[in-house]
């Protein structure tokens, strides 16, 4: 059950990172059609520092669980890297107020949490403990 949980966890934190990742990516060619298309409240810094804020939160949860069952730092390195990249982008006000760069910071954080959760998965739940197995 606890391990259903853990993959369901890791699913979620990547696709969703993914899509942030995506989102962060295209938002600039598209931020002349967004009033058009009703969807400018996804422009708001409110919901972008809550979708950060779930994002860490998720992630921290995630990976630090799974870092208790294989140890390995590497997919908590990924998370740090990004939720730095993510926080960078929506509180450092030169990075904020500048489009291009601020969906480039954004854009590579997303990518790295999602990497991180996928990492996670894969140690998690591709790794068989057998009697060859050093851990």
């Amino acid at each position: 059950m606890a391990s259903d949980f853990r993959k369901w966890l890791d699913r979620l934190g990547a696709t969703g990172s993914l899509l942030c990742a995506v989102h962060c990516a295209v938002l600039p060619l598209l931020i002349a059609l967004l009033p058009a298309l009703g969807v400018s409240a996804w422009l708001g810094d409110g919901f972008e520092r809550a979708f950060v804020a779930f994002a860490t939160l998720l992630g921290a949860f995630s990976l630090v669980w799974g870092w208790r069952r294989h140890r390995a730092v590497r997919a908590l390195g990924l998370l740090a890297l990004g939720l730095a990249a993510l926080w960078a982008a929506v509180l450092y006000a030169p990075l904020h107020a500048t489009l291009v760069p601020h969906a480039v910071a954004m854009t590579f954080g997303g990518t790295l949490v999602g990497v991180a959760h996928v990492i996670n998965l894969r140690l998690n739940h591709g790794h068989v403990h057998d009697a060859s197995c050093a851990h």
